[in-house]
């Protein structure tokens, strides 16, 4: 079979741009940079390091680093020698963590000191973990330190055959509905997601790329783009500080930026209140549906001719489609705005999704699927390159979420949506998130958008409340401000519900200080939170159930 090493991009870019910049870190205005050859020099006498560890083809190695050069070089070393690189969100908790680590077992431990002493004191999940590598000092408990181990090794390594079916890493879900899942990526699928990220978005050498989620810088060097790492705390992206996000977006003149709609949130707004246009031409938000307004904050702050993307997807089917800015704002927006759901555009090259009737448990074989027309809601599927054939270690989620059909495999994204008349696509809300009323089924991105026009209103959460199919819909809202007339806004947002007939049912309102979102883009809502408060408020076990703030 063909060779399908991911780590072979770095090695094919570093031949013809061994000299431009391909990465850039730094606080303060102070920079550090390396170009494509020092970038591959690391990643080569790391690999070196590893192997000289006992680090080997089809070891399971936990990569816990913070965004820098060492995390870029010893994710491609990895990739280099064969082995799975596990990445896992440190922010989901520890709970989750402990059990997302426990479920991977991972042999080998790659991380700062912290994580290796918290390894120590928690040491149940970690017992498959046969080597430590520190990334930073070690005080001679910790593992060996990656530069002992560096010193140590050879300067070279080659690079192991692997096939687009060999795994390559385990990525976490978010855990936006349920505990994280790990999914199983293989090279192939790094490989299908790099062609449309430079076929598509036509991304490559000349680029400079800021992105605000670690990944992508990824991707950026192994399509020949210099990667400016931002100064943040990629786990709060909501925090970001914009002066900081800004300059470097300026001092290294970035064409193209990945981001949750949470930074650009407060990157534009900073933006607009200072007088600030950026040069960035091409910025990618996606995370969680993007409003129009965002959409049109963020136009602002560009060049003329610089556009907007918002891709959808999800860890187990990234990208599956995209829409720009111009197009919503001129063609989609308005129909959002009316309850239609929020529009993702249409599948990318190579990529298919099809509208299935919702089915509850598994569905074995495609051709035992019940397909739905044009227009009408149902389950979204994907299929293509780079949807992802299982997860890890856990059959039961597997057989859930796949589909077989003939030799690939389609994934029940799990969310609700359908196509248009156009062939685009339209998101409707999480499945898991349906509120099953007895007058039906109701959807929380459409119902949503109705409050959402409200000037008062920063979000809104539609959540069930009782048995499925008698569920109370209840419509929680975040304010802009938090001084406000309650007994008025509740009459406000009574006339917005009856107003439209996906709505018009609900009668209960509640308003929560900050809605639980997820850690990676702080950009989806815990709902499943937002429902179990929600009954709290309400007394709802133990008495009938009041309208009111």
């Amino acid at each position: 079979m063909v060779d399908c090493n991911i780590a072979g991009a770095l090695h094919r870019i570093a031949a013809v741009q061994a000299d431009q910049t391909a990465l850039v870190t730094g606080k303060g205005g102070t920079y550090q940079q390396w170009t494509f050859r020092e970038v591959e020099a690391n990643s080569n006498r790391y690999a070196a390091a590893l192997q000289a560890q006992g680090v080997a083809r089809g070891d399971r190695v936990m990569l816990m680093v913070r965004p820098s050069m060492e995390f870029i070089c010893l994710t491609f070393a990895l990739f280099q020698v064969g082995a799975v690189v596990i990445l896992i969100d440190p922010g989901m908790g520890y709970k989750n963590l402990l059990r997302c680590i426990g479920s991977v077992k991972p042999v080998v431990l790659i991380a700062i000191p912290r994580v290796q002493l918290f390894s120590r004191l928690f040491s149940q999940p970690f017992k498959t973990v046969r080597t430590r590598i520190c990334v930073g000092p070690s005080f001679s408990m910790l593992g060996i330190t990656l530069d002992r181990a560096t010193r140590a090794g050879q300067t070279d390594s080659a690079l192991v055959h692997t096939t687009r079916d060999d795994l390559a890493a385990i990525i976490f879900t978010t855990g936006s509905t349920g505990p994280p899942k790990g999914v199983q990526y293989t090279h192939g699928t790094f490989a299908g997601q790099l062609k449309l990220i430079r076929d598509y978005y036509n991304i490559g050498p000349g680029d400079v790329d800021q992105p605000g989620f670690p990944l992508f810088a990824l991707f950026a060097t192994a399509l020949g783009a210099a990667a400016v790492i931002p100064d943040m705390d990629p786990t709060r992206p909501a925090q970001v500080d914009p002066a900081k996000f800004i300059r470097s977006i300026n001092d290294w003149q970035v064409t193209y930026s990945f981001g949750s709609p949470a930074i650009w949130n407060v990157v534009s707004r900073y933006c607009i209140e200072q007088g600030i246009t950026l040069p960035v031409k091409k910025i990618l938000m996606a995370g969680a549906p993007i409003s129009g307004e965002l959409i049109k904050r963020v136009q602002q702050i560009m060049p003329v001719d610089g556009e907007i993307h918002t891709p959808y997807g999800a860890t187990e089917s990234l990208p599956l489609s995209s829409i720009t800015g111009r197009e919503i704002l001129a063609r989609t927006w308005p129909r959002t705005r009316l309850g239609k759901g929020t529009c993702v555009g249409r599948s990318l090259p190579g990529m298919s999704i099809a509208i299935m009737k919702p089915l509850d448990g598994p569905l074995a074989d495609w051709k035992d699927a019940e397909l739905l027309p044009q227009g009408e809601i149902g389950e979204i599927i994907a299929r293509g390159p780079v949807v992802t054939r299982a997860y890890d270690n856990n059959e039961q989620e597997t057989r859930l979420a796949k589909i077989a059909d003939g030799t690939e495999i389609r994934h029940r994204m799990g969310d609700m949506g359908y196509i248009d008349s156009g062939g685009r696509l339209w998101f409707c809300g999480r499945k898991a998130h349906r509120v099953l009323t007895a007058d039906g089924v109701m959807y929380t991105i459409c119902c949503e958008a109705i409050f959402n026009e409200h000037p008062k209103v920063f979000r809104s959460a539609l959540v069930g409340i009782g048995e499925p199919g008698r569920q109370l819909p209840v419509l929680i809202v975040e304010l802009l401000e938090k001084d406000i007339d309650s007994n008025r806004l509740q009459a406000e947002l009574q006339t917005l519900a009856a107003g439209n007939a996906l709505t018009e049912t609900i009668t209960t309102f509640l308003v929560h200080p900050a809605f639980p979102v997820d850690i990676r883009h702080n950009a989806k809502i815990f709902r499943e939170k937002l429902a179990g408060w929600a009954a709290k408020q309400l007394h709802f076990q133990n008495s009938s159930c009041q309208d009111g703030l």
